[in-house]
Order: structure tokens, then sequence, then C-alpha cells
């Protein structure tokens, strides 16, 4: 005699379908936005190297001039 819970199930062959489907939809924005954040945080950072390493970090700037008034 079979056995009837070896037997295959096309609902829940469906519904795993879609239920991965649906995973890898979610995997797949979930890397592209790490993807995204890392790259910000990698021009960050190297923006702030360069700025370190050419010393412009340590250059004060200078107050912003008045306009003259129109007359």
């Amino acid at each position: 005699m079979r056995n009837p819970w070896l037997a295959k199930n096309p609902f829940m062959s469906a519904w795993l379908s879609a239920a991965n489907r649906a995973a890898g939809t979610a995997r797949g924005h979930a890397t592209a936005a790490a993807k995204r954040e890392v790259a910000s945080v990698q021009t960050a950072a190297t923006q702030q190297i360069i700025d370190f390493w050419t010393g412009k970090s340590f250059v004060t700037p200078s107050p912003p001039r008045k306009r003259k008034k129109k007359r």
C-alpha cells in the first residue's frame, strides 16, 4: 500500500513556487539596496581620505562676502 503522505500535492507545489518567487524578489531588492548603501559609504570614505591627505580638511574657509545693495 502506498503512503498518502508521500504523494505529490499540486496545490502545495504551486504555493511553494509562489513563495519562492516572492522570496527571490525580496532578496533581490534587499541586495540592491545593500549594494547602493555600500557604494555611497565607500564614496564618502574615499572623499574624506582624499580631503585629509591633500590638506583640504585643515584649511579654514573664508567667511562669505556680503553682497552690495542695489540702489
